[in-house]
């Protein structure tokens, strides 16, 4: 295909996230085609781009923390792992001074870097801000889930911009039941949405010599902490194990959600080790280390942390999310166990009632893993090889480069 400026649109970019990860994999695999590659992101004020990333000077931040804009970064989660803004809470004028920021940093980045293509994340106030500032470039946005999440939150907000979004060129979901909910919720064209997953970097995520279960196997999450991906029902569900296990806690979290999963897995003592943030390169080793990777969540969007586990040697349990079940279309007894989610009081929090049953379910299904490993029942390579095998970077980047050339040919 012949080379393209791409201008990619962030409203957040810590390196951690999901959707930042995702930003990050667009920029590499656009520099290994040929493209040239720009940015527009908001950042906390200490937010640092490597410069392994992009040149600076292809680079336009929107700094929150009282620089361009006075408040914490808005998270498209309500819960992130560090200091933020939730959107439901923002007032009117801090939306104005959002929109009117945005318009201006990504107008003055168009103008200055006159880009063929605009790569958007998330169907909300950045994306639409873009469409309003360039109605005349071709903008393709990915949805990463969390966006739908806010459209139901805030209907009022969410309504003052569907009829932005619904001018987008083209739409990336991730998986088939997102694209029913963008064309449900937003009423978008479903012949304008394209369903891509996104993908996993094998030069990080690749199986080892396999886990070192000496004494006790080794269990990993991976993730916010936080309620909304069930870390405190996964902390107490391990209290009803009784073989051995030590559980790795990777991530971080912010305020009261935070404090409460540490104290939980405090109470575990020396049982969970706690690492914070951890680069892919560490995370992959540390998967490797690893027999048994868990995802607790109550909400997901395609949740692409356990191609990354799998592709390590981890075997899989996890919430029946629409993403998970679309990630594991081809069950396998021993090397994925799915645990039914009770039914939830809000989207991302089980009824009270119903907690004992999920910790419960939680903990039967890790000991049927935990027993596998034990038992010494081999890893299925055939299975992983099926299921990582369509989601390598280079394939996925391949199909999303011909939505950039759609998008271009329809204009």
């Amino acid at each position: 295909m012949q080379s393209m400026r791409i201008l990619h649109i962030l409203s957040q970019m810590p390196d951690y996230t999901g959707s930042g990860k995702y930003v990050q994999e667009m920029i590499r695999q656009g520099r290994i085609n040929g493209h040239e590659s720009f940015l527009v992101a908001g950042a906390a004020a200490d937010f640092e781009l490597p410069e392994s990333l992009m040149r600076h000077e292809h680079c336009r931040l929107v700094r929150f923390d009282g620089h361009d804009l006075g408040f914490p970064v808005m998270g498209m989660s309500d819960v992130m792992p560090y200091p933020s803004s939730v959107c439901s809470a923002l007032t009117r004028l801090q939306i104005i001074e959002y929109k009117t920021v945005f318009t201006r940093i990504i107008g003055s980045a168009v103008a200055d870097f006159a880009p063929d293509v605009i790569h958007t994340n998330h169907l909300w106030m950045a994306t639409a801000a873009a469409r309003e500032v360039a109605p005349h470039l071709p903008l393709v946005t990915t949805c990463h889930g969390s966006c739908l999440r806010q459209h139901r939150l805030c209907p009022e907000l969410g309504d003052s911009m569907k009829g932005s979004l619904r001018n987008i060129d083209r739409v990336i979901a991730l998986f088939g039941q997102q694209k029913a909910g963008i064309v449900e919720l937003l009423g978008i064209d479903p012949g304008k949405v394209d369903v891509i997953s996104g993908g996993f970097n094998e030069l990080c995520f690749y199986a080892g010599e396999g886990a070192d279960d000496a004494g006790a196997v080794q269990i990993l999450y991976a993730g916010k902490l936080d309620s909304s991906k069930g870390v405190p029902w996964l902390l107490r569900s391990l209290k009803r194990i009784k073989v051995p296990w030590h559980l790795h806690l990777v991530g971080a979290g912010s305020g009261p959600e935070r404090d409460l999963c540490l104290n939980l897995a405090a109470s575990h003592g020396e049982r969970v080790t706690v690492h914070g943030v951890l680069s892919h390169e560490k995370l992959g080793g540390l998967m490797r280390r690893s027999a048994i990777f868990v995802l607790p969540s109550f909400f997901e969007g395609l949740p692409l942390v356990l191609l990354e586990a799998m592709a390590c040697g981890c075997r899989i349990v996890t919430t029946d999310l629409p993403g998970a079940r679309e990630l594991f279309a081809l069950p396998h007894p021993s090397m994925v166990r799915m645990v039914e989610l009770p039914a939830l009081e809000t989207v991302d929090r089980p009824y009270t009632s119903d907690e004992s049953l999920l910790e419960q379910r939680l903990a039967e299904a890790l000991e049927a893993s935990i027993a596998d490993v034990l038992n010494g029942i081999e890893l299925d390579q055939d299975y992983v090889r099926k299921i990582t095998g369509p989601f390598t970077w280079e394939g996925i980047f391949s199909r999303i480069e011909g939505v950039y050339r759609q998008a271009l040919e329809d204009r």
